[in-house]
């Protein structure tokens, strides 16, 4: 049995930090994960930026409210979901995800939380486990199943070398220089076939086919 193991943000939703920045007009809100790729070097950052301006989670989650998955994510999803156990692998927050997930069919999702004040002030972040999404795919692969992964940036580096295959969707070029093993997909039916390539590499089964 095969699990496919997703990033969240940049491949099936919008890059939810982005468009907060775009919203309030604060440029330094859109540095990710695929310009730092020290994950507390770069919440630190977000956390004092939101103090400085006095924003928190209620005006982000009034952002968020706004927004969809990715042209073209929830019908990749279903795909996926014929063909593959399916776990979202994300750095995102549960005080984030939870209405965008629902627009995805509530697909199995492993991230974080935050630690909010009465006010909404975000005061902390805690990480399931230091290098999260690497550590979901040995303990995948402890229970005997085989993992492909995906994702777009830097943190996503480690689970895809754990896996025993991996992908990069839409990745930024220096993403795709320092990383270059890894097969790129830049649309979503790229990204299928990729997948089937992976699966078919070293089971020999073709899974259904592109649709």
């Amino acid at each position: 049995m095969e699990i496919a193991c997703l990033d969240l943000e940049g491949v099936l939703l919008p890059e939810i930090w982005i468009k907060f920045a775009e919203a309030t007009g604060i440029s330094e809100l859109k540095v990710t994960t695929r310009d730092i790729p020290d994950y507390d070097e770069l919440m630190q950052l977000r956390l004092s930026i939101l103090d400085q301006h006095g924003l928190g989670v209620n005006e982000i989650q009034e952002v968020i409210a706004t927004l969809s998955p990715l042209e073209g994510a929830a019908e990749f999803l279903d795909w996926l979901r014929e063909r593959f156990q399916v776990v979202i692998l994300s750095d995102t927050f549960y005080q984030f995800a939870g209405p965008l997930m629902a627009q995805l069919g509530n697909p199995t999702l492993l991230c974080h939380n935050l630690e909010v004040d009465a006010t909404g002030r975000v005061v902390n972040y805690h990480l399931r486990q230091k290098d999260p999404k690497r550590q979901s795919v040995i303990a995948l692969k402890s229970l005997y199943y085989r993992i492909i992964a995906a994702g777009d940036s830097y943190n996503d580096t480690s689970m895809l070398e754990e896996a025993h295959a991996g992908i990069l969707f839409c990745p930024p070029q220096n993403v795709i220089d320092e990383f270059p093993q890894y097969p790129v997909a830049k649309n979503y039916e790229e990204f299928k076939a990729e997948f089937v390539r992976a699966s078919n590499r070293d089971l020999s089964i073709y899974l259904g086919g592109l649709v």
